[in-house]
């Protein structure tokens, strides 16, 4: 379902909202979107739409998904165009690089990294 769900993320749903998404991609626990925002579009509201129709999408695609829900939180990261290629590749090869680091373990790196203050009980549901 993974590749079906990121092209409908990608194609349909990212576009209606007036968002140019350059790549989507994920594993199993979790999933990427580099886009670049119109300028009336805010991350919240991206991401309450992405949910709620994604989520709704998700349900009419196996009837053993009906109690399907996505986490209460996201992340949202800025970068430079020039960063862009980068993150591309990055997204492309997700199961590849999570083969050596989990998600949640990557998350708090980039965390600390950036000395983004945290709250571990708050970043997984």
């Amino acid at each position: 379902m993974q590749p079906k769900l990121h092209a409908y993320l990608g194609r349909v749903h990212v576009v209606r909202s007036e968002v140019k998404a350059a790549c989507v991609g994920g594993t199993k626990d979790h999933i990427h979107i580099a886009c670049t925002l119109s300028r009336t579009m805010t991350i919240s509201k991206l991401m309450e739409e992405i949910k709620k129709s994604s989520s709704a999408w998700v349900k009419k695609q196996d009837a053993g998904l009906d109690s399907f829900t996505w986490q209460a939180g996201y992340g949202a990261f800025s970068l430079g165009q020039s960063q862009l290629m980068d993150l591309i590749n990055y997204i492309d090869n997700q199961h590849k690089h999570h083969q050596k680091k989990t998600f949640k373990e990557e998350l708090r790196a980039l965390l600390l990294k950036y000395d983004v203050k945290y709250d571990d009980q708050y970043l997984w549901d």
